[in-house]
């Protein structure tokens, strides 16, 4: 294949005149840049509606976008706002303040609600496509409205009649119709952006590669509506939970708390929820990133009761008779594998097996006998992921007598910058992997005030990361298209 670049920069990151990064014209921009470099791959983080620690890998749906993406200047394109309404807020800051920008934003979304109800002629054909298309949408905005109305608490704390709406339909959902009917509205609204934009993207060259969690979060509308899809407990508690064994990145492993599957009765169903969780993904990006690879061969089933990864167990997952399905129903469907950490062999087999292309993170390799060992041609190769430090914070924490060592293999090598980032970026440029995926937070050189998330640990700072323009990446840009000449890639 076409030897190819790409960036990953999350939505929210980017620079966003209400305090983050959204659907409005610096997305634009940001894909006008990259395409004159022929930069053809744009890595993106989930968009949906974040969760608790404001994780976009805790969702509250598989389905829904966050409305806090929703480009308030461009619903004064659509008429539904006037611009000399709408002020700014944190638009330099470099953090994302999520429960500031949510407050700010919240009254011009429902003020473009009552405009709209005002418009619904310009706007009903289109807004009654969408509706048709998204069974997820009505499910989706009942469980949201419920869960707003009981203090955000999770679905398996509401009251019974609301908690087992989804089951029997028996609770009256009258006195939240109009609660429920602007829901739905932000979501048209969200995917009426999104769609543009990656439209734009597409049309210039550049496709969007989205990232799908294996796992979906326990307070979510994925297992409310799906609950006999999981491993639960008669009151939708989880009896076992997700994580990992202790690794790279933790001693005691990692409890991630999102329920397990129940993989007999998905095999019952042909594994509709997934197929449908997989068909609205290629709807909206152009690459799938399968999060978390190794579980469909084999995943690490925690007791809910253990306060630690450590007791887990390895489990079999749905391994071929899960692809095979993949593959019968979406034959065109473009896939990633996420197949970092310590594997068993099976694990690359089944990857091969699909002809999937797997990942490689160079943070992981920086020792020359490493970097020395030659590389595969059909891999994405990463100087890092949403979950690393940045290249320049890795090399701060490194020993003198190591960070001579990788000067000496990068300058034999043949390069002679000064910065380590320089180097370690060109030398992936310059490598046999397909695919080079390079952060924004590597390409500005940033040390870890760029990190974007600390596996293992929640809350602030993680997820917040952002630049207050992007001028520095702008004038960079250049320089970066001459290593991707020279190494084969324009």
């Amino acid at each position: 294949m076409e030897r190819q670049t790409g960036i990953l920069m999350p939505i929210s990151s980017l620079p966003g005149n209400q305090g983050i990064g959204d659907f409005g014209k610096h997305t634009y921009r940001l894909i006008d840049a990259i395409s004159k470099q022929h930069i053809r791959i744009w890595q993106i983080l989930p968009l949906n509606p974040v969760g608790y620690g404001n994780s976009p890998y805790q969702p509250f749906s598989s389905y829904a976008g966050d409305e806090i993406y929703i480009s308030v200047d461009t619903l004064a394109d659509y008429g539904l706002l006037k611009q000399s309404s709408i002020r700014n807020y944190n638009k330099f800051s470099e953090k994302v303040d999520y429960d500031g920008v949510r407050a700010f934003k919240a009254p011009y979304l429902k003020k473009a609600y009552k405009t709209f109800l005002k418009m619904q002629d310009t706007f009903a054909q289109e807004y009654q496509l969408f509706c048709s298309t998204a069974p997820w949408l009505y499910p989706y905005a009942v469980f949201i409205t419920l869960k707003k109305h009981n203090q955000m608490a999770s679905w398996t704390q509401w009251p019974k009649e609301q908690r087992e709406w989804i089951r029997n339909r028996r609770f009256s959902l009258k006195e939240f119709e109009e609660e429920i009917r602007y829901e739905q509205f932000l979501q048209f609204i969200f995917y009426k952006q999104w769609n543009q934009v990656k439209a734009y993207a597409n049309a210039h060259g550049v496709e969007i590669m989205g990232d799908l969690p294996f796992y979906v979060g326990l307070d979510s509308a994925d297992v409310w509506q799906n609950q006999e899809d999981f491993l639960l407990d008669p009151q939708g508690n989880p009896s076992h939970i997700a994580g990992v064994p202790p690794d790279y990145f933790s001693d005691d492993g990692q409890r991630w708390g999102n329920p397990i599957y129940n993989w007999k009765q998905m095999k019952k169903d042909h594994y509709d929820f997934w197929m449908e969780r997989l068909a609205w993904n290629q709807q909206q990006y152009d690459i799938i990133r399968l999060d978390h690879f190794r579980a469909f061969d084999t995943y690490w089933k925690i007791p809910a009761s253990c306060p630690t990864a450590k007791d887990g167990e390895w489990i079999m997952g749905p391994s071929y008779e899960f692809f095979d399905e993949v593959f019968r129903r979406f034959p065109d469907i473009r896939l990633i594998a996420e197949d970092l950490g310590d594997l068993r062999r099976q694990v690359g087999k089944l990857r091969d097996h699909y002809n999937l292309m797997g990942m490689n993170v160079i943070s992981f390799e920086l020792q020359p006998k490493l970097l020395k060992k030659p590389r595969k041609e059909h891999i994405v190769l990463y100087t890092g992921t949403h979950d690393n430090d940045t290249l320049e914070g890795f090399y701060q924490l490194l020993t003198q007598n190591r960070r001579i060592a990788l000067r000496r293999f990068f300058h034999n090598c043949g390069y002679d910058n000064r910065m380590f980032h320089e180097l370690v970026i060109r030398y992936c440029l310059d490598s046999a992997a397909d695919v080079v995926i390079l952060p924004m937070s590597d390409i500005l050189g940033l040390k870890s005030e760029g990190r974007l998330n600390t596996p293992g640990t929640i809350g602030s700072p993680n997820w917040e990361w952002k630049v207050k323009n992007l001028k520095e990446f702008y004038a960079l840009l250049p320089k970066l298209g001459e290593w991707m000449q020279a190494g084969g890639r324009s």
